[in-house]
């Protein structure tokens, strides 16, 4: 008895936390999923499609142009994870100004995304700092942000410098836990320094690197409408366009909700997969 009472009080202080996932998080995704069928308008409008809005997605070029960009963010993912750990092993080394270099790069980490955007659509625009400081030294303005050959690149140098000091922490966190003992053998046994990073150190940051990278992938799937809302638009044409800022496209200004919920149904299965694969790595590692 004493054990069913207990099981009721825990349901019951668990209960507004169910409601309000499924208020918030599972009628929205069920609802999505029901008006992906759909031709709905947003205003009442509404019949049944069958799978029509999938397939204008698969023959959408803009769609199709918004995967080529988020594959181009995707193959530029090893920047992503070496440059905050190679500066966190500098940092656990302890190069000098370690501590400074740990809090100017984490200060992006607690600006939004629009704030970001704003400051770099100061330095980056064509009437910006940045072209201000290459004609001052007698080089060429570019249009960093107007360009297709630059916009996209710009956009992916703003997220990296966003995201680094977030990265940088979790890898300095994964450096305090390798074991100590493992370092010490290793340099008893004759390993050089070098040999003790790639040998023994990084290998023990598997775990980390792999996480970041899962996480870092996820961020870029699904965190950066505001720099581009910001920056570019989503332009020149579609060179800055990912899925997300695509949907917002299609429910607010083209007014096509139906069409609009299969981008995110199809944005939600690879977002499923990437969190599969993240619960996977992490189960594994609490394994090791």
């Amino acid at each position: 008895m004493g054990s069913k009472a207990e099981r009721r009080i825990g349901l019951l202080f668990v209960l507004p936390a169910i409601v309000l996932v499924g208020l918030f998080r599972i009628f929205p995704l069920a609802w999505g999923f029901v008006l992906s069928f759909t031709n709905s308008d947003g205003f009442g409008k509404s019949a049944f499609v069958g799978i029509d809005n999938y397939v204008a997605v698969a023959n959408d070029p803009a769609f199709r142009d918004s995967i080529e960009n988020t594959l181009i963010l995707i193959a530029t993912l090893p920047i992503w994870v070496m440059l905050p750990l190679l500066l966190a092993i500098l940092i656990h080394q302890g190069v000098p100004g370690g501590k400074i270099f740990r809090a100017v790069y984490f200060f992006p980490a607690v600006l939004s995304t629009v704030i970001i955007g704003s400051i770099f659509n100061v330095v980056l625009r064509f009437d910006g700092s940045l072209n201000a400081f290459l004609k001052a030294i007698g080089l060429i303005p570019v249009d960093w942000l107007g360009n297709g050959a630059t916009a996209l690149g710009s956009l992916i140098a703003v997220q990296l410098w966003a995201t680094f000091g977030m990265s940088l922490l979790i890898f300095m966190a994964g450096l305090s836990t390798v074991s100590k003992e493992l370092i010490e053998a290793a340099r008893l046994d004759g390993a050089k320094p070098l040999q003790i990073w790639v040998h023994v150190i990084i290998p023990a940051l598997r775990p980390i690197i792999e996480f970041v990278a899962v996480v870092t992938t996820i961020g870029v799937l699904t965190s950066m409408f505001g720099l581009i809302y910001v920056l570019t638009a989503g332009g020149p044409g579609t060179a800055t366009t990912l899925p997300e800022f695509l949907i917002w496209l299609e429910q607010g200004k083209m007014n096509q909700p139906g069409y609009a919920a299969a981008i995110s149904m199809v944005l939600f299965v690879v977002m499923a997969g990437l969190a599969y694969l993240q619960i996977r790595i992490m189960s594994r590692n609490a394994n090791l």
